[in-house]
């Protein structure tokens, strides 16, 4: 293909995974930060994940549960957060249906990072390797909805997802809560 041939605006280094990459290492830290000194004030995080993406562990009732993405919320019931950044992943405890799991998760399978408190948040695109290893799925867009929390774990009777909107957490103009 001689020069006139190539798209003039496809560019030769990869940017888009690179910003991708420095955007996931504003979670990590923000992660980082709470396993060293816990959660100040009224900072909580939601954390949403492709369960399908390599390195995931979780138990298989939730993999089963939510096989594709799922959210979780450290906020007031999690143990054990811990960073990995020589293997690229944390791992956290956390309880749902009153049964305790331990959950590792991949820096790259995060495609979400909300901090509600200061309405504060980040979507990711896959990686290319994301992709190829993915299973079957919604292709990924431009924009990426906002993460959809599983407010309360512990309820497991009604399989139905709880959609809850993060307008309820943001202040409104004029009041002090």
């Amino acid at each position: 293909m001689d020069e006139k041939e190539a798209p003039a605006n496809q560019s030769l280094l990869p940017y888009d995974s690179w910003a991708a990459e420095a955007l996931r290492g504003v979670a990590v830290a923000a992660l980082a930060h709470v396993a060293r000194h816990g959660l100040p004030g009224g900072h909580h995080f939601y954390l949403t994940f492709r369960t399908f993406h390599p390195g995931v562990e979780l138990p298989q009732h939730l993999r089963q549960r939510f096989p594709e993405e799922m959210t979780i919320v450290l906020q007031h019931q999690f143990w054990d957060l811990a960073v990995d950044e020589a293997a690229r992943r944390f791992h956290v405890g956390l309880s749902f249906g009153g049964v305790p799991a331990t959950l590792v998760v991949p820096f790259a399978a995060l495609t979400a990072f909300v901090d509600p408190e200061v309405q504060f948040g980040l979507s990711f695109k896959p990686a290319p390797a994301e992709k190829a290893d993915a299973a079957p799925s919604t292709p990924p867009t431009e924009e990426m909805p906002p993460p959809q929390p599983e407010t309360e774990p512990e309820k497991e009777a009604d399989e139905s997802p709880q959609v809850v909107s993060l307008d309820a957490f943001r202040r409104r103009p004029g009041t002090k809560e």
